[in-house]
């Protein structure tokens, strides 16, 4: 947080005290397009996708796995998921008053694309930089008064748009931009397209030929705008899609590791134990039954999301579902 000026340290500190009262709200969240997360303690490796969003923290720090991208932030920057995206993430630090605090904010295609068009000078674009982005005051002020509205359930109607609208704006101001752009592709855009073919059909024997040829695209067309928009090539995003769906089945529905690893795809034992235990730093079934004993512990019916994960000591005081 060094360096990070007054005013949008002031924003910042707005957000959390709204999250902290506000995060046992989901539904209210909701309107807003808002997910809100408070965890009082450092959290284990865990995997979900992301949906087209802004993640922000307010209070404590994580880390973020996207493909080989492996950072941990915290207050002085935010995430933009252009596109689905599998995410494996943890809580690695929280303070000792408010904890971790984050919220994640649903990027609507929409009205990217309607402030877009009437920005001035168009939309010329260079490619993003960081996969995380540094706040700007304009943004911050922006985002802790949609927030804020959490606050004044009665005035989300109205007021609710109008901010959105600044908030998109005020991210288009910013290094993320082409990110923001990306969100608001249509379906028949490459990436959209082989995002979608990835997801609904993990366990097929996807090549990049056959992911272009299904695309309609070039190789080196589909690689190069994968690449920018998810930080992944296509086999990777397709590995990490199926050891995600892997461990919800083993943890979730107590599918035995060879059985789960057969349905998303995987024809090797080895190979999947292999880059299972890479990713998550366990062998599968020592994994999943860590991660059950965490959840009766906890007190969950599931698999934490990739804000929460799960580690000994957790204590989630709400664990939203994204």
């Amino acid at each position: 947080m060094s360096g990070m000026d007054e005013a949008t340290a002031g924003s910042l500190d707005r957000m959390a005290e709204v999250i902290l009262r506000r995060s046992g709200d989901p539904v209210r969240a909701d309107r807003l397009g808002l997910r809100l997360s408070h965890v009082t303690a450092p959290t284990g490796l865990g995997y979900q996708h992301y949906p087209p969003s802004l993640s922000v923290v307010v209070a404590g720090r994580k880390r973020s796995v996207v493909g080989n991208d492996n950072q941990v932030w915290g207050r002085d920057r935010f995430f933009i998921t252009p596109v689905d995206l599998p995410v494996v993430s943890a809580v690695v630090e929280t303070e000792e008053q408010r904890g971790f605090l984050s919220a994640r904010w649903r990027l609507s295609p929409t009205l990217i694309a309607e402030v877009a068009a009437a920005m001035p000078g168009g939309n010329r674009l260079s490619a993003a930089g960081d996969r995380l982005g540094t706040w700007t005051p304009a943004l911050a002020d922006a985002f802790a008064r949609l927030v804020a509205l959490l606050d004044e359930p009665e005035h989300m109607a109205v007021l609710g748009p109008l901010v959105s609208r600044e908030v998109i704006l005020r991210l288009m101001q910013t290094d993320q931009a082409p990110r923001v752009v990306a969100a608001a592709l249509n379906g028949d855009a490459v990436v959209p397209r082989v995002v979608s073919l990835l997801t609904s059909r993990m366990a097929e024997p996807w090549t990049v030929d056959a992911l272009a040829a299904a695309a309609r695209t070039s190789r080196p067309t589909l690689l190069r705008h994968f690449k920018e928009a998810t930080s992944m090539t296509p086999t990777q995003y397709l590995k990490r899609l199926r050891l995600g769906e892997a461990r919800h089945r083993m943890i979730v529905l107590e599918e035995a590791a060879a059985k789960a690893a057969s349905a998303v795809g995987y024809r090797s034992a080895s190979h999947f134990s292999r880059d299972y235990r890479h990713l998550y730093g366990r062998t599968p079934a020592a994994d999943a039954a860590h991660t059950r004993l965490q959840l009766r512990e906890l007190g969950l019916g599931r698999e934490p999301d990739a804000d929460t994960g799960t580690a000994a000591g957790a204590t989630v005081v709400h664990d939203p579902a994204p």
